[in-house]
């Protein structure tokens, strides 16, 4: 029977920037455990120069400490993002992707004493996706090496890292037929397969032996897998029978369950309407960068459970094997996708389609995922062409030759036109929509996503991405830009109340639940971080907006006070507010009741005195929270963001009530007569169009000037202004009243 065996924590010797394989085992080389990657630091501290070149693993071994078997192969789960190995010298493979598995028979390059080597090269290519991202792309072999020892007669589970076996239920009703299909290698006479599936408790409930590498079993009655309600798993298991002896097996759990994603009425599971609210994820932690244990990802899964999410994207390519285990066993669903991602390159066509087969070969198994995505903003930087045409018609033929019963799904940049004709090919669309952070309003997503839907209303359309970011920032007065957690929750609060209210929408993904790398960015006051998580990136602290989706989708009772590290406030009152999925809050100041409050959005909001310190005590039936805030004369600069790439920060923007300043969105501004002719006069001439994702689109360029801030605006499209005329232009502003005021 096979034997699997873990690599990794043998004595590997590894070195960087080495591109020829040694003769012998390298003594003097860094020695460490797997799973590694050589950017867990340099890819997480910002300038975008992580290094990315090629770099050696070395394990030497003796063929007698493997088990005794037949035939030999390493089982590579991942390596970032080519790999070439060697068994004595011998390349015996080479893989381009680094996301998915893959596996080498290294049996005839074995000796009694042999060397393995691993080159794995995560450089610039034109060939092998992702190339351009806003995250980091780590290098190494970040989630490790097994063998997997095995007959010579024995069930396939080489090519494109099959799993072994495919399982695809169909449900009639209180039944189901499974399909399952398998494939032998080296058969030399008349085989036999034994075909088993086991219920969750480990009950033999169907079974059959036939010589055929297909079988369709039936279990009667069925238990449905049904998302967070019952993630219900059965197990399939393939033996293969010589001689009436089993040789050779695999298992596989898998789930039976079916869903309709409806343009008008959205996801149903089961025929239950199921409505999809969840988040996006990304597997990098602190200094480890990609290369995490399954601790790493249980407390991850924990975590999206926690705040109540039913559903995850997996962006942006294919994750552990055992994240996707965990997502069938807690019941998320999931969209899982390949990285053909901002920008179409041609020469990557073959690297798009052996991606996209290897992640539905590993995957398809999974009842966990429902769509298979084919690209995330691809023509962010570079233009709908031809050939990206085609190449998206060809991987959706791909998707749906390869798995009929999933659809394929797309996430579009939120300025392609939605009529443009590579959005049509998929099955269902996601858009990523960021009115209120890079431009715009909060107020423009839903009706967005209303003309998308009343144009196209046979076109299934979710929202795949929308965030602001947070850092350790705080105001009374939040904006659009200004990195604070008071923001954040205040986008957060506007976009659920949005997005949930409107049943077409098949599905909502929250960009991102956790912070991640992206070694390219500098902004909010950190370094090469993105800060848009709900979660901060070492998993420690759950910001606001975290508790105000808590609120909207756990049924596990709680009250949570939010802006408990905004403590020193200058307003008077202050403002609170408090989040529970509980009927009816109360909120006491220094032991006083402030009242009980309903609220249908769950956003109890309070204006509590603020005169010294202040103790707020909440209350929520049986639960309770505590903060504190104290009143100060001036703001506490500790909580502000001195941004020093920015000509201006918030802080130096000087607003009065009832008029204009730079942080109002110029098409407000324009409603004034003279604001408009400051704006035409002073600001227009300098600005040119922001780099990468708008292209030639001048109608969604002026759409996004119309509804961007003054100052946001300048900071993306790094308009020439100094801080002077800023400062003075902002002072003209203040002195013109708002149209509405």
């Amino acid at each position: 029977m096979r034997q699997t065996m873990s690599l990794n924590r043998k004595k590997w010797a590894f070195r960087k920037n080495i591109t020829e394989v040694p003769s012998v085992y390298p003594e003097d080389w860094d020695l460490m455990h797997l799973p590694h990657t050589w950017n867990g630091i340099d890819g997480q501290d910002g300038g975008g120069d992580f290094w990315r070149g090629t770099s050696c693993y070395v394990l030497a071994f003796r063929r007698s400490e493997w088990p005794v078997a037949e035939r030999y192969l390493l089982d590579f789960p991942a390596a970032n993002a080519s790999a070439d190995v060697y068994v004595n010298g011998q390349n015996v493979g080479h893989h381009d992707g680094g996301y998915s598995a893959f596996r080498l028979d290294v049996t005839d390059a074995l000796r009694e004493e042999n060397l393995l080597c691993v080159l794995v090269d995560n450089r610039k290519t034109t060939r092998v996706y992702p190339q351009n991202a806003d995250f980091t792309f780590y290098g190494g072999l970040y989630r490790g090496v097994n063998l997997i020892a095995i007959p010579a007669t024995h069930i396939d589970t080489e090519t494109n890292g099959d799993p072994g076996l495919h399982v695809v239920p169909a449900l009639h009703g209180d039944k189901a037929d499974v399909a399952i299909r398998t494939h032998v290698v080296n058969a030399e006479g008349p085989v036999r397969l034994r075909y088993t599936i086991r219920s969750r408790e480990g009950a033999v409930v169907a079974e059959t032996t036939c010589s055929e590498e297909n079988a369709t079993l039936t279990l009667d009655p069925v238990h449905r897998w049904h998302g967070r309600k019952d993630p219900y798993l059965y197990t399939a298991t393939v033996e293969l029978l010589v001689d009436g002896e089993a040789v050779d097996a695999v298992s596989t759990r898998f789930g039976c369950r079916e869903y309709v994603i409806d343009p008008e009425k959205g996801f149903f599971l089961n025929g239950e309407s199921y409505p999809l609210r969840g988040v996006c994820r990304h597997q990098d932690r602190p200094d480890i960068g990609n290369a995490l244990l399954p601790e790493h990802h249980r407390e991850d899964m924990d975590i999206i459970c926690e705040v109540g999410a039913n559903t995850i994207r997996l962006a942006h390519y294919q994750h552990n094997q055992y994240f996707y285990d965990l997502c069938d066993e807690r019941g998320l669903v999931v969209w899982a996708e390949i990285p053909y991602i901002s920008a179409h390159m041609p020469e990557g066509r073959a690297n798009t389609l052996s991606q996209m087969t290897e992640l539905i070969t590993q995957n398809d198994n999974h009842p966990s995922i429902v769509v298979w995505g084919l690209s995330n903003e691809i023509n962010m930087i570079t233009p709908t062409t031809d050939d990206l045409i085609e190449n998206h018609r060809l991987l959706n033929d791909l998707v749906h030759r390869m798995d009929p019963t999933r659809k394929s799904v797309m996430a579009c940049v939120s300025m392609c036109p939605i009529d443009d004709p590579y959005v049509r090919i998929p099955d269902v669309v996601s858009y990523n929509l960021y009115f209120g952070w890079y431009g715009g309003n909060t107020s423009m997503n839903g009706p967005w996503l209303d003309t998308f839907h009343a144009k196209y209303p046979q076109t299934p359309i979710g929202i795949s991405e929308y965030g602001a970011d947070a850092f350790h920032w705080h105001t009374g007065r939040p904006h659009a830009g200004d990195y604070s957690e008071e923001y954040q929750a205040y986008y957060h609060e506007e976009l659920i109340k949005q997005l949930y209210s409107r049943p077409y929408i098949w599905a909502t993904h929250v960009w991102n639940m956790f912070d991640f790398a992206a070694d390219g960015r500098d902004e909010g006051g950190e370094a090469g971080m993105n800060h848009k998580g709900l979660v901060t990136f070492d998993r420690k602290y759950r910001k606001d907006a975290f508790y105000a989706y808590k609120a909207w989708l756990s049924n596990d009772p709680f009250v949570h006070i939010t802006g408990k590290h905004y403590v020193d406030r200058v307003e008077n009152p202050a403002k609170v507010t408090v989040y529970s999925n509980q009927p009816e809050v109360e909120l006491f100041a220094n032991g006083v009741s402030l009242g009980k409050k309903t609220a249908e959005d769950h956003f109890f909001r309070f204006e509590v005195p603020n005169d010294g310190k202040t103790e707020l005590h909440a209350v929520a039936g049986a639960c309770t929270d505590d903060s504190v805030i104290q009143h100060v004369d001036q703001p506490n600069p500790a909580y502000i963001l001195e941004d020093k790439t920015a000509i201006l920060n918030w802080n130096e923007i000087t607003e009065i009530d009832g008029y204009y300043s730079l942080g109002d969105p110029i098409g407000e501004i324009c409603k004034h007569e003279e604001g408009k002719k400051l704006i035409e006069e002073q600001v227009l001439p300098k600005i040119g169009k922001p780099k990468g994702g708008l292209g030639d689109d001048e109608e969604g360029f002026k759409r996004f000037l119309n509804t961007a801030t003054v100052i946001r605006i300048v900071r993306i499209t790094k308009a020439p202004f100094s801080k002077e005329e800023l400062l003075e232009i902002n002072a003209k502003l203040n002195t013109i009243p708002k149209a509405d005021g």
